[in-house]
């Protein structure tokens, strides 16, 4: 199968050591997270049990996600957040070592949210320096940081594809050149880009495709976003990877619509 599943988003019924299994049952041999922790630096025996729960599973580890802050309550990364560096630059660490013990490569560092009490030049400044610490961070992994536009959050910057870009460009001029745009579908439809447009100029340079439906943000067919056209003209274009699963949906429904789906990802 060449999707794999959020668990962050879907099978959140279940408590979190039992989503990869569950993802296994439904017929997934990958999985991606967003960060399964309350802090930055958990302690290392919530660690073993994540990676424990991925390898008894038999699920591969697609996706993990940087510490992202409090996101229930708003929070949207700690990349550009000035106060919260040294809890980002400690979080790396952790992210490489769950990568390297899970084959892992791919990390989403959500930038953070405009603050009140700085300019958005002195976030901009902070933000070049975590993520150039966060690459070199992933490099020896051969790991890869992606940059992701997000809708939903007035506050959070990077609504398209060109906000991104210009963050992943600044990084590779300064050396760095494991960093790439996220591709959420969803989010780039719903902050108004030209979705179609991102995939012609640069689906071969994604580093990394999510999808859900709009509006609702729901599994594939409920709404009306030309997912799978979407997703055929990124791999037509270049784009090698996997497609994953990012949307809300009760466990008992979410994947009904594979069963029927007239295109493949």
């Amino acid at each position: 199968m060449s999707y794999t599943l959020n668990c962050s988003i879907l099978l959140t019924e279940l408590p979190l050591l039992q989503r990869a299994e569950a993802a296994r049952q439904a017929g997934f041999d990958s999985v991606e997270f967003w960060w399964p922790f309350a802090e930055a630096v958990p302690g290392d025996r919530q660690v073993d049990e994540f990676i424990a729960s991925l390898k008894n599973a038999g699920v591969k580890l697609d996706g993990l996600n940087f510490f992202a802050g409090n996101m229930p309550e708003g929070d949207r990364g700690l990349v550009s957040w000035k106060g919260r560096s040294s809890e980002f630059t400690d979080n790396v660490a952790v992210v490489a070592a769950i990568g390297e013990a899970t084959g892992c490569t791919s990390f989403n560092a959500l930038y953070g949210n405009r603050l009140a009490d700085y300019t958005p030049e002195e976030q901009d400044e902070l933000g070049l320096e975590n993520l150039v610490v966060a690459a070199e961070g992933v490099a020896g992994i051969g790991g890869t940081v992606l940059i992701e536009p997000v809708s939903g959050t007035e506050a959070y910057p990077l609504k398209t594809a060109a906000d991104a870009l210009a963050i992943v460009d600044a990084v590779k001029a300064e050396g760095q050149g494991n960093i790439a745009l996220l591709a959420d579908f969803y989010h780039l439809a719903v902050n108004g880009d030209d979705v179609a447009a991102v995939i012609e100029d640069h689906a071969k340079d994604f580093g990394h495709i999510q999808i859900a439906d709009a509006p609702g943000r729901g599994a594939p067919g409920t709404g009306n976003l030309p997912l799978f056209d979407w997703i055929s003209r990124s791999r037509e274009l270049g784009y090698i990877g996997k497609v994953a699963l990012e949307y809300k949906q009760d466990q008992a429904t979410a994947f009904e619509w594979l069963k029927t789906a007239s295109a493949s990802a």
